[in-house]
């Protein structure tokens, strides 16, 4: 039997830190209570899992916890399940749950993301990085250049728009400014302290044009959403969230000689999924691993013209937590911490559902758009409450 619509139903997400002790299991458990409490649902009704990028032995603090590792701890009884890295990006995951659902493979998929970067790294002994002896693959390209940060792959699109577009460092600032606001009013944010321009202009330059607080920066934490079938909603008590379309693309699974992110071709093909426009759109929650992947977003997705981004924020006003287009109404991965893509699909919810407390946008919101990644990966989540 093919199920024609797939909700989020429950999301729950466990303690949020630095260098926590807690197992990173233990942390994907505690955010999986809090989505079954919220859904209504028993650990007996979930039939699926599915997780990014599975279990990496050689980088434990990116990726700690597999899909496998969840069904066995909690004794699921999946019928259909999966977690790799070989997908359009963290949400990516939700993707694949929404067509399992959609395809009668399963009825309620547990999607997670659990990242225990901080803690890894202040106990390497526990958590070892792997260390190749070799550079290989696509790392030729960057790796003997020292050019092993994302900031760095990241900085050349925005520097393209520095020099192309006229975008601004006081431009591409509110971003950043406007996540430590939001994150000031969000009770799980691992940041809580306001930002102002002039800390954020007089801060270490990390890869021009990107500063310090361009950055998201490591955390300890598990985000949980269910996905759950149209055909099995009697069999929950939340507010469902309807996911209306969702895109991904890889325009090339590399930084090197792309022209475009795959946030752009990410963009157009959303908008071909559904007969909502992105003027019927409420609020967005846009990956912010680097300020201006967040920007690109808004370009990509057509909330403006293309090299228009910079001008699109100026002053911080549009997407303030009371403008047109609210954004990352939590806090971001800037200012909420490195969540991994997962944060932005919960806070879509949140924010649907009206539960967002003193962060809530004002009105009545019914649409969202959340994304993971921008680079040479991308995902997009349109979510509808109907």
């Amino acid at each position: 039997m093919q199920c024609k619509e797939a909700y989020i139903t429950g999301v729950g997400q466990s303690e949020v830190g630095m260098k926590l002790t807690r197992h990173p299991l233990l942390l994907t458990v505690d955010a999986v209570k809090e989505a079954l409490d919220e859904a209504g649902l028993t650990i007996e009704q979930i039939d699926g899992v599915s997780t990014y990028p599975g279990r990496m032995g050689g980088y434990l603090g990116f990726s700690p916890v597999g899909a496998d590792e969840l069904v066995d701890a909690l004794g699921i009884k999946a019928t259909w399940y999966a977690g790799g890295g070989e997908i359009t990006s963290q949400l990516g995951a939700v993707g694949a749950a929404v067509n399992a659902v959609r395809s009668g493979e399963a009825r309620h998929v547990i999607c997670f993301r659990t990242v225990y970067e901080a803690a890894a790294m202040a106990r390497p002994e526990e958590f070892p990085m792997a260390r190749p002896e070799r550079v290989e693959s696509y790392s030729q390209w960057f790796a003997p250049f020292y050019a092993i940060s994302a900031a760095t792959w990241v900085a050349q699109y925005a520097m393209r728009h520095v020099k192309k577009y006229g975008l601004t460092r006081e431009q591409l600032a509110q971003i950043a400014l406007n996540d430590r606001a939001n994150a000031m009013l969000n009770p799980r944010a691992l940041v809580r302290e306001p930002l102002t321009m002039d800390q954020y202009m007089s801060a270490r330059m990390i890869s021009e044009p990107l500063c310090l607080f361009d950055c998201d920066r490591y955390t300890d934490a598990s985000t949980v959403l269910i996905v759950s079938a149209g055909d099995a909603l009697d069999e929950v008590k939340c507010t469902p969230i309807r996911v209306e379309a969702v895109a991904g693309s890889v325009d090339r699974h590399s930084w090197d000689q792309a022209e475009w992110m795959a946030s752009y071709a990410t963009g157009r093909d959303l908008w071909k999924r559904t007969d909502y426009r992105p003027e019927d759109v409420d609020t967005v929650q846009f990956y912010d691993g680097f300020s201006f992947l967040a920007l690109s977003w808004l370009e990509a997705l057509g909330f403006c013209e293309i090299g228009e981004g910079g001008k699109f924020i100026e002053g911080g006003k549009r997407i303030a937590l009371d403008g047109e287009l609210p954004m990352n109404t939590f806090g971001g991965q800037i200012g909420a911490g490195r969540l991994h893509g997962f944060g932005f699909a919960l806070e879509s919810v949140v924010q649907l559902r009206g539960k967002g407390g003193e962060r809530q946008i004002p009105g009545d919101p019914k649409v969202a758009v959340a994304t993971s990644g921008g680079g040479p990966l991308a995902t997009a989540l349109l979510l509808v409450r109907d």
